[in-house]
């Protein structure tokens, strides 16, 4: 069964929502909200954050399950996954980076993030030892608590950021030194989402991988979690991608 209707794919591409690491699929409430009042379909996919390519294979999971075209936006290492999973895909139409990665063939979402100074979130990370399928020690990482709100959403307010920081999803550390085989950017329209107080992904990073991928760059003064914060500033380049990309 197909998890958007018949009338609603004939009507707006279905959006494909993609979270980064440290957020879930909540993060994006505010933007689904709005692309609904719009008239899209939406779907958040849960991304597992385990391993690029294992990620990578559940989103074109999710992709296949999909009538009609999509556009993809993806968040922080979303985008990671997202142009591993999309390349290829005929029914993806855009791709939507939002404070995200924007990786070639052979790189790595660490050697990127490690790419241009400014970034504080490395230094922020608590890791947490755990067995691999493999019996090899491997660690999941979290952000500090305390320091949550200063390098991932520090345009958000305290309350609302108290909780991100509780509730947060780890990332296995070694998804992010897995390097991408794919590239959808290279083949599909793709549009990047600059946020410019961002002290995670540094903006100067950003603006070379969007140029990089010959993206549409537009900028925004945000914070990493620019989906939180400015939800309708994620929202209208959503729809400028998918109404250019499928009219």
């Amino acid at each position: 069964m197909s998890l958007t209707t018949h009338e609603s794919s004939t009507t707006r591409p279905t959006v494909v929502l993609v979270h980064g690491a440290f957020a879930d699929s909540s993060s994006w409430n505010d933007v689904i909200v709005s692309l609904r009042n719009d008239g899209y379909p939406v779907i958040a996919a849960a991304n597992p954050l385990r391993g690029l390519h294992a990620d990578a294979e559940y989103l074109r999971t999710v992709l296949d399950s999909v009538d009609g075209p999509i556009v993809i936006a993806g968040h922080s290492y979303g985008g990671s996954v997202m142009s591993q999973a999309a390349d290829g895909h005929p029914q993806v139409k855009a791709l939507i980076y939002v404070a995200s990665f924007i990786l070639e063939e052979g790189e790595s979402t660490g050697e990127l993030a490690a790419k241009f100074p400014g970034g504080e979130l490395g230094p922020a990370l608590n890791p947490v030892p755990l067995p691999s399928a493999d019996g090899q020690e491997v660690a999941d990482l979290y952000i500090q608590q305390d320091r949550f709100r200063e390098v991932f959403a520090a345009d958000v307010p305290e309350e609302v950021t108290a909780l991100m920081a509780v509730t947060q999803r780890p990332i296995v550390g070694d998804a992010l030194e897995e390097k991408a085989t794919r590239a959808a950017w290279k083949n599909i329209p793709s549009w990047n989402l600059v946020t410019l107080e961002d002290l995670a992904v540094p903006a100067e990073s950003q603006r070379f991988m969007g140029e990089r991928a010959g993206s549409r760059n537009v900028e925004v003064d945000a914070s990493h979690a620019v989906s939180v914060s400015q939800p309708e500033a994620v929202a209208r380049l959503i729809d400028e991608a998918a109404r250019t990309a499928t009219s």
